[in-house]
């Protein structure tokens, strides 16, 4: 389609700044983005969209400008909603690089755009194909129970025959076809998100071509427009965020039209990316702000009374507060050029989701934040109860982290590392603080082992790792919160002098009668107390480890 016919639709909303003589240029396809330099992202004939949050300052318009001709951009349409109206600057270096410069109105929205010239694009080339974007589009503007992107993968398995995936970077089925067989193994998606990050980080552009169990594939890249005001400027940036489109087919064979026709779905795609992103808006800030207050040494109080704001938003429905477990990542590339705090930020929102689930919206109840080279997530439980072996219910280092393992290292290459740790679940805000520091102490200790990806949980903080000098006092502490927190609580509330039970039994080697006798307590009310001791802690009085770590808990405290 050429650049007339745009300008001549109302309902897109294009004004035009500049240009005139250019607007027989023919539109092969468009891109939205706020990257300050997008230029590896173009293959040129794209209309590019962009809401200027590149933008700094008029000496930055004339680069963003030279890279969009040097790439082969067709035009730009800036977008007013974010400084009310396109600023001269911009018009400037537009008219000295003969770029035809549209405005955008600030009531019409850049998918529409996209939209449009997709489906446009697609008609012109190919009716057949046209019609199954026209059709994803009607879906898709329904809003959410139009089905997302698994309409448009059913309306290619149905209408081309082609069977196509969404995955995450990590290896997770995000939405599928359900109308040309059964689901992608989970083996399989591990595969092809490795397969699709060495290749991105090797350099090639896709589709990349993959042979997996005797059958090929074709991997498309969807990214997301990248709103970063700095822009990234290096793969490692995003490699580890953006999903792909799986397709069962050798696209080496295809025609350029079909080729086109799936560079467009994977922009469509995008555009529910994008939502998914912009949904996250909340849960992060939430996380920052209680991070932020943890770190501060605010009030338990404050911190219990924004929890309750938050609960809602993370568990919606649920009846009582819930318990809490802290996550703390990093990434860390060799060289240090790139920022590792967001890159972790978005790599734990999406290995913190259940593998199992299915969809681009079951990360809802995961708030994470970022501070300097570090990801921190807020991780609310329902409930926390204690399975067959004894062990407590909720995140477990020692899994987290398997099911990613093979397709985090070939996007980690040989210049990166992710090192997690997890906390206990704790019970109450004054928890919160020991917690995180016992993530990070939990992070330190995977980051002695060997490996690209590795994890350590709390479990391994064991006795006599906390006896070792070089362990922070913040974790001593937290150590001690986990196994007398609950008794302390409950004294507090039923004036049952569990602590000095605890004390007394442990001082008496554990013999019932010397115990009862030193406390003038009958022998039954002693047993009814310490196996309220091990209800609320989840111990057993009657294991020598278990009498050890109680012990320490109460000298250190």
């Amino acid at each position: 389609m050429r650049l007339r016919a745009l300008l001549d639709t109302d309902a897109l909303g294009l004004r035009l700044l500049g240009g005139e003589d250019e607007l027989d240029r023919t539109v092969r396809g468009v891109m939205t983005t706020d990257l300050r330099d997008p230029s590896r992202y173009l293959s040129g004939g794209e209309l590019v969209l962009t809401g200027l949050a590149w933008r700094r300052d008029a000496a930055d318009s004339e680069p963003f400008v030279r890279l969009l001709v040097q790439a082969g951009v067709v035009a730009l349409a800036a977008g007013e909603a974010e400084l009310g109206a396109v600023p001269d600057d911009l018009a400037v270096a537009c008219a000295r690089h003969r770029l035809p410069l549209f405005a955008v109105h600030e009531s019409v929205a850049f998918a529409t755009i996209t939209e449009h010239v997709v489906r446009q694009v697609s008609g012109e080339r190919a009716g057949d194909l046209a019609a199954v974007v026209d059709r994803h589009r009607r879906m898709m503007t329904s809003g959410p129970a139009g089905g997302g992107p698994d309409v448009v993968l059913d309306l290619l398995g149905s209408d081309l025959d082609l069977r196509a995936w969404v995955l995450s970077p990590a290896g997770r089925l995000i939405a599928g076809s359900k109308v040309s067989g059964p689901a992608l193994p989970a083996d399989a998606c591990a595969g092809l998100a490795a397969e699709h990050l060495a290749a991105t980080r090797t350099g090639r552009r896709g589709p990349h071509r993959v042979l997996l169990g005797g059958t090929t594939y074709s991997l498309f890249p969807i990214r997301s427009s990248g709103r970063s005001p700095q822009g990234a400027r290096d793969v490692r940036e995003t490699v580890l965020s953006d999903w792909l489109l799986a397709v069962e087919a050798d696209a080496g064979d295809w025609p350029e039209e079909r080729l086109d026709l799936l560079q467009g779905v994977t922009q469509l795609i995008a555009v529910e990316r994008d939502r998914r992103d912009a949904a996250r808006t909340v849960r992060r800030r939430l996380a920052q702000e209680v991070l932020e207050l943890v770190q501060t040494g605010a009030a338990p109080a404050e911190i219990a009374a924004r929890l309750r704001v938050a609960a809602p938003v993370l568990l919606p429905g649920l009846g009582a507060a819930p318990h809490w477990q802290v996550v703390v990542a990093r990434v860390e590339w060799d060289g240090g050029e790139v920022e590792g705090g967001p890159v972790a930020q978005s790599l734990l929102e999406e290995i913190l989701v259940d593998p199992l689930a299915t969809g681009p919206e079951p990360s809802d109840r995961i708030a994470v934040a970022h501070t300097g080279d570090e990801a921190i997530a807020l991780v609310p439980l329902p409930a926390v109860t204690a399975e067959h072996d004894g062990s407590e219910s909720g995140i477990h280092a020692d899994v987290l982290l398997e099911s990613v393992r093979v397709p985090l290292s070939a996007g980690l290459d040989d210049d990166g590392r992710v090192t997690l740790g997890v906390s206990a679940a704790v019970h109450s805000a004054e928890g919160l603080r020991g917690a995180l520091e016992e993530a990070r102490h939990a992070r330190r200790v995977a980051a002695a082992r060997p490996g690209r990806v590795c994890a350590a949980g709390h479990q391994e903080l064991a006795s006599h790792v906390l006896l070792l000098p070089f362990v922070p006092d913040d974790v001593r502490r937290a150590f001690t919160a986990r196994l007398l927190d609950p008794l302390r609580d409950y004294d507090r509330r039923h004036r049952a002098e569990l602590i000095p039970t605890l004390e007394a039994f442990l001082d008496c080697d554990g013999s019932w009668t010397r115990c009862a006798t030193r406390l003038h307590l009958h022998v039954n009310t002693l047993r009814y107390r310490v196996g309220r001791i091990e209800q609320l802690t989840g111990r057993d009085l009657s294991r020598l480890e278990d009498k050890l770590d109680f012990f320490l808990a109460l000298r250190m405290s």
